[in-house]
Formats: structure tokens, C-alpha cells, sequence
């Protein structure tokens, strides 16, 4: 088997689509559809905030106040109540430790939403079902930045070449390959574990139960 390891992004790949979760808040907000995305993803303002975020040099609580002001709504707890349909992705949890059942190395290599006031990673008990754990705020990096891949191999103790980069955002796979990690984009939680299987050799669908 030439994979040690396999790196999962965390949102919308090992939980449900962030996308999704995005507007069912901006409908609960009464908020056209697609506004929060569009706040947090398209607004230059907002790109800035969630990239100060992820790197940890603003706080939760400004971030919260930043986009809410984008918005026109209140802020408080924004990041809780934004992320309130968010659930974990349960095809892609298994297969995650039916990896590392099989003897592979799991890693999660996430961007951070911040963890004060709320932590949104506290349910997953990552640090327990994963053998490495990299969250962008913490290491003051991110993705797409290729350092903060590298962190990941190094933490890993893998070459590029041993690893796989599940992430559902196409630009984030792009560092990754050029450090020799086969990516995946995760569009949908069925392709993903059969691009999984068919690369690791393991029964993933059917001796997992997945």
C-alpha cells in the first residue's frame, strides 16, 4: 500500500455542507438566501475578517461583530448560531476510522472558526478519533497557505508521496499537490469514499459499513 496517511479538512468534508448551513442562518436571520455567503465568502470585508480569523489575529467576539455589521444583524454569539445546523457527515467519519482500523495515519487540516466563546470542534473529540490535529488559529497559518501543509506532513512524520488531502474547496487541494499529496475534492460523501477505496485498496462501502 503506497498511503501511511489520510488528511481530512474538517467543514463540509467530516461535517455537513458548510454552504447549507450558511443559509439555513440567513434564512432564520430573514435574510435573502445566500447573504451570509456572500457576506463571509464574496465581500472583501468579510474575506478579510474569516482570513484574520483563521489565523488567529482577530478573536471570535470581533470576527462576530465584523460580520454582523456587514449584515445589519446582532452579533452576539454569531458563530454558535451560524453554525446551528451544521451536523457531522457520518459516511465520511466512518470511513475515517475504518483508515485507521486498516493501521493508516488520519489527520484533520482545518481553517479555524474560531474556539472562544464557542468551540465548534469540541463535539467531534478530534484529538481522540484522529492521530494529528492541525487547526489554522493555533499555528498561526492557513490554507491555502503551503506551510501550514507541511506543518501537517511533519507532524505526520510522511512524505507527500505516502499521503491523501480530502478538502471541499478546489483551491485549498492546489498547495497540497505541488507538495506531492494526492488530493481529493470532496463534492459529495459517496465519491469521496469511492476515490478513497479505490486509491487505499480497502473495502471502505462494504467491510466498514459505510
Amino acid at each position: 500500500m503506497p498511503y501511511e496517511a489520510v488528511i481530512f479538512d474538517f467543514g463540509g468534508v467530516l461535517t455537513t455542507s458548510l454552504d447549507d448551513c450558511a443559509r439555513a442562518f440567513a434564512r432564520e436571520c430573514g435574510l435573502a438566501e445566500n447573504a451570509y455567503l456572500h457576506a463571509v465568502a464574496v465581500n472583501p470585508a468579510g474575506r478579510r475578517l474569516y482570513a484574520e480569523l483563521e489565523r488567529g489575529d482577530i478573536t471570535q467576539e470581533t470576527w462576530n461583530e465584523g460580520i454582523a455589521g456587514l449584515l445589519g444583524i446582532d452579533g452576539t454569539d454569531l458563530m454558535r448560531r451560524a453554525l446551528a445546523t451544521l451536523r457531522p457527515e457520518p459516511r465520511i467519519i466512518g470511513v475515517a476510522k475504518a483508515i485507521r482500523a486498516a493501521g493508516l495515519k488520519t489527520a484533520v487540516l482545518s481553517n479555524s472558526m474560531g474556539m472562544t466563546p464557542f468551540n465548534p470542534y469540541e463535539p467531534w473529540r478530534l484529538d481522540e478519533s484522529h492521530d494529528v490535529v492541525v487547526l489554522s488559529e493555533k499555528v498561526g497559518m492557513r490554507k491555502p497557505d503551503p506551510e501550514i501543509y507541511r506543518l501537517a506532513l511533519d507532524m505526520l512524520g510522511c512524505t507527500g508521496q505516502a499521503c491523501i488531502f480530502v478538502d471541499d474547496i478546489e483551491a485549498n487541494l492546489q498547495p497540497a499537490q505541488a507538495l506531492g499529496i494526492t488530493p481529493i475534492h470532496a463534492q459529495d460523501p459517496e465519491a469521496t469514499t469511492r476515490r478513497l477505496q479505490a486509491l487505499l485498496s480497502l473495502p471502505l462501502n462494504a467491510a466498514f459499513g459505510v
